[in-house]
């Protein structure tokens, strides 16, 4: 959750201060609507809010058959403000419906990121057995504490459900967490159970760590341990501490997640996770690990959800889909930002380590309409795609025949008739991808968002190369050899890219059995508005 400080000014402080004050209205009123989100720019199976300001995913978790995402929203704006919490749900994590504003700014402070949990076993007392209270760990930033420069401004605060998450309470002892140490970013709280200890764990971003903290109840918390590189004074953001399985085995290892504000492998934010193990007090885990789970300039904030069904070993998640370096200038004018694809997360042991790949849902299968087959493709220079025509609803899955290649590098590019384009380059000389989106707008909007190309290491030393890659409108996110390597990136054409060619250079590039599929848009069919 970024501070505000970058964004306001004087005046700006005050209209916040006189936001953040009690308005809840959680009534929930049932009518039926049909949403057509024709908006210029608007992704059309990814998650956007109706209308205004939208940032980081918070709160979500798995309860009766639906899946709930919470995130960061401004109702009053398309720019950032006094933060609250929007509400959405699905039931199969494609087909979202938009709730009503769930928590509020209240006279502690606004209301930033943090997760939620299913409290099975009514640890909390706030519910009983055979109804189990949902509880919500969240940040409340008191914006007259930042202006005053006090440096504790922010604190941990609870508020729960007893209907399934639909109509929440504060709970009427916040704080649960105060910044005694105060750390200017103390923030985004997300828990998880730890069976061997029989408590429930806090990981809380404290500037360029993560502060661990431990209850029975998750009202009454004990600081345990933090985790951090100690040369690195990157600022953290929304870590996620959660167990997973390694694929293949009965071993089980621990994921830290934790998004890095500025200074990613292709420029400002992005999300990064290292694997060790948790002993219900310390994260263990080599600092030197660190690796990246996606390498695009677009997925920030991932977290995963809560109380996903156990008999399946499954990590579900969602991130943010931008990046603070432009957020708040992207040309988009009804609404601001998208999620990413939910995404399965799969650990797998290889010979260089452990990795975490992230593979999309397969629900969005259930998306594809009409498609092109190639069964065996010869590329010497470019080749347009005449045969596939619904680029901005796309998903391509594309398989190169390295053994076959000879070319120094090779890819997919988007255009229109404007000159505007979008290019997907593997380099088989560098082994490196490039997403190459200067060209993208004739109109440049923002120095960060066009100034470079984008690049990710790749292994085009191997047989073949997988790619699965979604074209949304605005939008790519580009999955390499099932997940390992991740890329997601952002664009706006000055009209929708309306071609697909593939390209080689200096040589010839063997595609094998490749499928492009049109999907359909989310927002096109009637469904409630609660």
């Amino acid at each position: 959750m970024k501070s505000a400080t970058v964004f306001l000014s004087v005046i700006a402080f005050i209209v916040l201060i006189l936001g953040c004050v009690p308005k809840e209205n959680n009534t929930l009123e049932e009518s039926s609507s049909v949403i057509e989100f024709k908006e210029k720019h608007r992704p059309q199976f990814h998650f956007t809010p109706e209308a205004n300001w939208m940032n980081d995913p918070n709160g979500m978790f798995y309860y009766q058959g639906k899946y709930h995402l919470f995130y960061q929203y401004y109702p009053d704006s398309t720019v950032w403000g006094p933060m609250h919490w929007g509400h959405a749900e699905s039931s199969d994590l494609v087909h979202w419906q938009h709730l009503p504003v769930a928590l509020y700014p209240d006279t502690i402070g606004c209301i930033f990121s943090g997760g939620a949990i299913v409290d099975n076993h009514n640890t909390s007392g706030l519910g009983s057995a055979k109804s189990p209270p949902i509880i919500a760990t969240f940040t409340h930033h008191d914006f007259k504490g930042e202006k005053a420069k006090t440096n504790d401004f922010q604190k941990q605060s609870l508020a729960y459900s007893l209907d399934g998450g639909y109509k929440w309470e504060k709970y009427e002892e916040n704080p649960v967490i105060s910044n005694v140490d105060k750390i200017k970013d103390f923030r985004d709280p997300k828990v998880v159970w730890h069976e061997d200890s029989k408590c429930w764990i806090l990981a809380l971003a404290a500037y360029d760590k993560v502060k661990f903290y431990s209850s029975p109840n998750l009202i009454d918390w004990t600081f345990i341990s933090d985790f951090g590189i100690e040369e690195d004074h990157r600022l953290w953001e929304c870590p996620d501490l959660f167990p997973i399985q390694v694929e293949g085995t009965d071993e089980k290892k621990w994921v830290l997640l934790v998004s890095i504000q500025k200074d990613a492998p292709n420029g400002g934010t992005a999300t990064s996770y290292f694997i060790g193990d948790f002993d219900g007090k310390n994260f263990i885990s080599n600092v030197n690990s660190q690796k990246w789970l996606d390498w695009g300039t677009d997925n920030y904030a991932f977290v995963t959800w809560n109380n996903l069904p156990a008999n399946n070993n499954q990590v579900k998640g969602i991130g943010w889909m931008s990046n603070w370096q432009y957020a708040q200038t992207v040309p988009t004018e009804k609404w601001r930002s998208a999620m990413t694809l939910p995404r399965d997360l799969i650990l797998s042991e290889t010979s260089s380590g452990y990795i975490l790949k992230s593979q999309p849902v397969k629900e969005l299968q259930n998306l594809r309409t009409d498609s092109v087959i190639i069964n065996q493709l010869e590329i010497s220079n470019e080749r347009l795609l005449k045969e596939f025509q619904k680029v901005t609803q796309a998903e391509m899955v594309v398989n190169v025949d390295l053994r076959k290649t000879d070319s120094d590098s090779f890819g997919i590019k988007l255009s229109n008739d404007l000159g505007e384009n979008l290019v997907i380059e593997f380099d088989k000389t560098t082994n490196q991808m490039s997403v190459d989106r200067t060209n993208s707008n004739v109109a440049k909007f923002s120095e960060e968002f066009y100034g470079k190309v984008h690049r990710a290491p790749v292994d085009l030393s191997t047989e073949t190369l997988e790619l699965q890659i979604f074209i949304d409108v605005a939008s790519v996110e580009i999955f390499v050899n099932e997940g390992e390597l991740c890329f997601t990136g952002i664009f706006f054409p000055t009209k929708d890219f309306e071609s697909i060619s593939l390209f080689s250079k200096n040589g010839k590039c063997n595609i094998s059995e490749s499928k492009f599929y049109s999907l359909n848009s989310i927002w096109n069919t009637e469904h409630k508005t609660i």
